[in-house]
C-alpha cells in the first residue's frame, strides 16, 4: 500500500485529497449529530438529518454518474469539493434552524454523490489492474478509515470549541482537497455518447438491470445496508441512554467502526489480491452484520467500541470487494453511471434504515434496534450468497476494461 503511494504521484494526490476531506466530514457529522440531538432530543430529528445526507442524494443516483461519464473527471471532482466547502461555511456561519439545515445537508450530499461516482470511476486511470486491490484498500484507509480519527479529534475539539468551529474546520478540508485534486492529470470521458442527460441516465440504469451479476450485487448490498444503516442513528442513544456516557464518550464510540476499517484496509492491501472480490464482499456483509448484532449486547462503552471494531472490519471487506469488482467488469464509458446508481441505491437503503430504525428506536430502545439490524443483515447476506453462487459471478473476474 505504501509502495503504491510512493510510486504514483497521481494516486497519491487523490489519496491525500480524500483523506483530508473525509477527516473533516467525520468531524462535521459528529458535530451535527450532537447539535441536533442536543437541540431536539428526538431520535426522529437525528434520523431526518441522516436521511437528508443519504436518502435524498440517492434519489439522484442515476444522474450523478452521468456527470462523470460526460466530463473530465478531474474537473468534476474539483468543482464538487469547492461547492461542498461553500455550503459547509454557510452552515457554520448561520447555524440555521433544523428545516434549513436539512436542506443544506441534502444539497451538499447530492454534490458528494456526484464526486463519489467520479472518484471511483477514475481509479483505473490512475493505477494498473494488478494494483486495484491495494489502491482501493489504501484509499479506503485514507477515507472511511479516518472515521476512527475524526470522532476522537471531535471529542477533544468539543473541549475548546463548539459546533460552529468544527464545521469551519470541515469546510477548510474541502478547499484543501480541491487544491490537491487540481494537480491530477486530465481524465477525459472515454466514449462520450452525444445523447441527452436523461438518455444517458436511462442507459446506465438499463445496463445494471440487464447484467444479472451486477444486479445481484446491487440488491444484496441494498438489503444489508437497509438493515444495518440504522446504527448511525442508534449509536448516540446507546452511548448516552443505555451506557450512560457523555458527549465525548458518544464521539469515541462512533470511532469503533473506523478503527476496524483502518485495520481491515491494512490487511486487505496485502492479502485481498488472493481472493475473489464477490467472496470478499459476502464476507464483509456477514461480519459487519454480526458486529451490529453483538453491539446490542454490549454492557459498557469500551465493549461496544470493541464490537464496532468488528463491524469496521466487515465494512472494509465490502468496500474493497464491491469497488474493485465493478472497476474490473464494468465498461469504462458506463463506470461512473454504475457507481452513481449503485451508491445512490445504497443511500436510499440507508435513508430507509434511518427512518424505520428511528421509529423502532422510539418504540423500543437502542439495544433492540442493534440486534434487529444485525439479524436482518445476516439473513440478507445468506440470500445474496445463494444468488451470487447461482449467477456464477464469484468465478468470473476479468482484467479491468479501460
Amino acid at each position: 500500500m505504501w509502495g503504491l503511494l510512493r510510486g504514483s504521484g497521481a494516486f497519491r494526490g487523490l489519496w491525500g485529497a480524500r483523506a483530508v476531506s473525509f477527516l473533516g466530514d467525520s468531524l462535521g457529522l459528529v458535530a451535527l449529530l450532537l447539535f441536533v440531538q442536543g437541540r431536539t432530543g428526538a431520535a426522529l430529528a437525528v434520523a431526518l438529518l441522516l436521511l437528508a445526507g443519504d436518502f435524498v442524494p440517492g434519489l439522484f443516483g442515476a444522474f450523478a454518474g452521468v456527470v462523470g461519464d460526460r466530463f473530465d473527471l478531474k474537473k468534476v471532482m474539483v468543482s464538487c469539493d469547492v461547492v461542498q466547502g461553500v455550503l459547509t461555511v454557510v452552515m457554520a456561519v448561520t447555524m440555521p434552524p433544523l428545516t434549513v439545515l436539512l436542506v443544506l445537508v441534502a444539497v451538499r450530499s447530492v454534490t458528494a454523490q456526484v464526486f463519489q461516482a467520479s472518484s471511483r470511476s477514475a481509479m483505473p486511470a490512475l493505477v494498473r489492474d494488478d494494483q486495484l486491490e491495494a489502491a482501493n484498500s489504501a484509499l479506503g484507509a485514507g477515507t472511511n478509515g479516518l472515521e476512527a480519527i475524526g470522532p476522537i479529534i471531535a471529542a477533544g475539539l468539543f473541549l475548546i470549541t463548539d459546533v460552529r468551529g468544527i464545521l469551519l474546520i470541515d469546510a477548510a478540508t474541502f478547499f484543501v482537497s480541491a487544491a490537491l485534486l487540481s494537480r491530477l492529470p486530465k481524465i477525459p470521458p472515454s466514449k462520450p455518447s452525444g445523447h441527452s442527460v436523461v438518455k444517458d441516465a436511462r442507459d446506465g440504469l438499463g445496463y445494471i438491470l440487464r447484467s444479472a451479476p451486477i444486479r445481484v450485487i446491487g440488491i444484496g448490498f441494498f438489503a444489508v445496508v437497509a438493515f444495518n444503516g440504522v446504527d448511525d442513528v442508534a449509536m448516540v442513544f446507546l452511548a448516552k441512554d443505555e451506557l450512560h456516557g457523555s458527549d465525548s464518550a458518544a464521539s469515541t464510540l462512533y470511532a469503533g467502526a473506523g478503527i476496524g476499517l483502518i485495520a481491515g484496509f491494512a490487511i486487505l492491501a496485502r492479502y485481498a489480491g488472493r481472493m475473489r472480490m464477490p467472496v470478499l464482499m459476502l464476507l464483509g456483509f456477514a461480519v459487519s452484520s454480526l458486529g451490529n448484532l453483538v453491539t446490542g449486547l454490549a454492557w459498557a462503552i469500551w465493549a461496544a467500541l470493541a464490537l464496532q471494531v468488528i463491524r469496521g472490519l466487515g465494512i472494509a471487506c465490502i468496500d474493497v470487494g464491491v469497488n474493485t469488482h465493478l472497476q474490473r467488469v464494468v465498461p469504462a464509458h458506463l463506470r461512473s453511471r454504475v457507481f452513481g446508481n449503485l451508491y445512490g441505491a445504497i443511500g436510499l437503503a440507508a435513508g430507509l434504515s434511518y427512518l424505520a430504525g428511528g421509529l423502532l428506536l422510539q418504540h423500543t430502545n437502542a439495544r433492540t434496534t442493534f440486534i434487529a439490524a444485525g439479524a436482518g443483515g445476516l439473513v440478507a447476506t445468506a440470500a445474496t450468497a445463494i444468488a451470487v453462487r447461482r449467477s456464477g459471478d464469484e468465478e468470473r473476474e476479468p482484467p479491468v476494461r479501460r
